[in-house]
């Protein structure tokens, strides 16, 4: 074998494994109790506010609405990610969960990214040494901020070394296949019908991933009234499924 097929070889395997790694991080069953949360949906469909008829364009639109914000700060946090341990600036980390949550009206969504996020961190800490992330997730912890699951799932993606497009269109993807999994515990939305809606959704989440590489973290902002007040009255709810 030549030396630049050895190469190309090495190159190769290298993929292979970020890729296996990256879905491994993507994947429903990550322990991150993601289950437990519908943001909001449980009220729009205990309402009929929300019905499967309807599922198709509501997620478009909270693709193109929350989904940017969530993508845009996954990003600036794999940007961080990147960073050597020594460059690595725990204020800048926490300045940007700090954005995040001020972008996040409903405190019981707020508290649900906050909770996924800690989790998640929680889960890859137990993967492997990774001082950048351990370093983010102790100042956290010791200034008892709020690390929010896009921020999380960033980070640990640019620690990593994954090309920061691939890492935020995971997220969403990952997002969207949890909140889809709600909604067929809400509504008569079977498995075919909910794999079917993720899958017609991709091409809207290459989209929103692309957009997000034209924004920042101080020019994004979203308007989801609805989805804000389905989080804010979860609460009030006569029966629950969901945490928030």
């Amino acid at each position: 074998m030549s030396h630049s097929n050895g190469r190309n070889a090495k190159a190769s395997a290298a993929d292979g494994l970020a890729e296996l790694q990256l879905l491994h991080l993507a994947d429903s069953a990550l322990p991150i109790g993601s289950l437990a949360h519908s943001f909001g949906l449980e009220t729009l469909v205990s309402e009929e506010l929300l019905d499967v008829a309807r599922l198709p364009d509501f997620f478009e639109v909270y693709l193109h609405e929350a989904g940017l914000v969530e993508a845009v700060f996954c990003r600036e946090a794999s940007r961080l990610g990147k960073l050597a341990a020594d460059a690595f600036s725990a204020a800048s980390w926490l300045e940007l969960n700090e954005k995040l949550s001020a972008r996040k009206p409903s405190r019981e969504s707020r508290a649900a990214s906050a909770a996924l996020g800690q989790h998640f961190m929680m889960a890859v800490r137990n993967l492997g040494d990774f001082p950048v992330i351990a370093e983010a997730f102790d100042a956290s912890q010791s200034s008892r901020s709020m690390v929010h699951h896009s921020a999380a799932f960033g980070l640990t993606g640019g620690a990593l070394g994954f090309v920061s497009n691939r890492v935020v269109e995971a997220f969403l993807h990952q997002s969207l296949a949890g909140l889809i999994s709600a909604c067929q515990r809400l509504m008569p939305f079977g498995q075919r019908e909910a794999t079917r809606l993720l899958w017609k959704l991709k091409p809207a989440m290459v989209q929103t991933a692309e957009r997000s590489a034209l924004r920042t973290v101080d020019d994004v902002a979203n308007f989801t009234p609805l989805l804000d007040w389905g989080a804010m009255e979860h609460p009030a709810l006569a029966t629950r499924l969901f945490i928030s």
